[in-house]
């Protein structure tokens, strides 16, 4: 298995960082969060409370989650439609936290991440991935950075897809409110992993991190496109089937 663990709370740079790091190698990023985001956008569409673990737990049964890949991006579906510019709203951030605390879900979602990593090489990120997914996973980094600064990070990302109505105060209580989620659910909790290498990326520029990350793997990207061919697998999706 051939694997780039990225770890950390809300905000802290995983997605940007994780994407240009795959794209450095040729090699596939896999948002598991966007996973959750499309969990919980599920249950808010049919009028389940996400943090409700018997109603979640019956929609389950009765959910298709897939991951597929189109000209190496990653899309979500859900029964069939696609939930992935949907589910990039500050409403479907904590759905995500409180569907994710959810053990049935995790078993569901872990199951198939660990899945696609056995299938090709990726860079990966989330909450638990070094600690509780991939927990064998040969590189792991735990990104973090100050409240505030993660703060600052999302209400751009939020103004650059048109977002102009959520305030700043609006996004610390998000944030807030997903770091004490993800820190102190009972399974899989946010942590670092022992042999994780922490980056912390307050006063770091994206370039600065990717540096960091690239030196501490210590392959060149044709060494990795080596790997990738011997593991080559001729699907350009995996169904997480009825979950």
């Amino acid at each position: 298995m051939f694997a780039i663990a990225l770890d950390g709370p809300a905000g802290a740079g995983k997605s940007t960082i994780a994407r240009k790091v795959a794209e450095h190698y040729g090699i596939l990023y896999l948002d598991t969060g966007a996973m959750y985001r499309a969990m919980g956008w599920k249950a808010i569409s049919i009028g389940i409370a996400p943090q409700n673990d018997h109603a979640v737990e019956s929609m389950l049964c009765n959910t298709r989650l897939d991951v597929r890949f189109q000209n190496g991006e990653q899309r979500v579906f859900v029964d069939d439609k696609d939930v992935s510019d949907l589910i990039r709203t500050p409403e479907m951030s904590k759905a995500a936290s409180d569907i994710s605390a959810l053990t049935c879900v995790r078993k569901h979602l872990v199951e198939l991440q660990r899945q696609l990593a056995a299938s090709r090489p990726l860079v990966i990120d989330g909450r638990d991935i070094g600690t509780y997914v991939l927990p064998d996973a040969p590189w792991k980094f735990f990104l973090t950075a100050t409240a505030e600064e993660r703060a600052q990070r999302r209400l751009l990302q939020l103004r650059s897809k048109g977002d102009d109505k959520t305030t700043l105060e609006e996004v610390v209580v998000d944030i807030n409110y997903r770091d004490k989620q993800d820190s102190s659910r009972e399974v899989a909790p946010l942590r670092q992993a022992d042999d994780a290498i922490l980056l912390d990326t307050t006063h770091l520029s994206i370039d600065q991190v990717i540096t960091a990350i690239i030196r501490e793997i210590g392959m060149l990207p044709q060494e990795v496109q080596a790997i990738a061919d011997s593991t080559a697998n001729s699907k350009s999706d995996v169904s997480g089937g009825d979950v």
